[in-house]
């Protein structure tokens, strides 16, 4: 099966919940609604085969709506076949459904994107910080977040 019969079936799904599909150099991306990521996530592991979320990250688009894209990085380790897919998050409701009930290791890439990124996924398990200190002020990958961290004196350069 090529990834075009799985965004075909998906389509074929879920209808107007993809929104846009692409293909770069061999990849195809596949744009949803966030509303559905759940049932879509599910769909493309039980009925797709897409058994291995490789990784699991946020893209901050600062200055644009939405601003966040959430990227899902799976695999279908039978036939060898990658498909990403991304679901945009707005600033003002920065949450996503956890997609930990269809892939386990979700559990912690979703930690880490809250961690990181500030995104909050509903009905985690666990959402606990898993890299930063749980009293740690802001979200350290976003492009609005002070370069030298909260409370710290901006760097000059390197002292002579």
């Amino acid at each position: 099966m090529s990834a075009q019969v799985a965004v075909d079936k998906l389509k074929a799904q879920f209808g107007e919940t993809v929104l846009t599909v692409s293909e770069f150099r061999g990849e195809t991306t596949v744009v949803v609604k966030k509303d559905e990521i759940v049932a879509i996530c599910a769909f493309l592991k039980k009925e797709l085969g897409y058994n291995f979320l490789t990784d699991l990250c946020a893209i901050d688009y600062l200055g644009q709506a939405p601003r966040f894209m959430i990227v899902y990085q799976l695999y279908n380790i039978g036939i060898h076949q990658r498909l990403r897919i991304k679901a945009a998050v707005d600033e003002s409701d920065a949450r996503i459904d956890t997609v930990s009930c269809v892939w386990a290791t979700a559990n912690w890439l979703e930690r880490e994107c809250y961690d990181l990124m500030g995104i909050v996924f509903n009905n985690h398990p666990d959402p606990r910080r898993i890299l930063l200190a749980a009293d740690w002020v802001g979200h350290p990958l976003r492009k609005d977040y002070p370069v030298q961290g909260p409370d710290r004196e901006p760097y000059q350069g390197r002292l002579q």
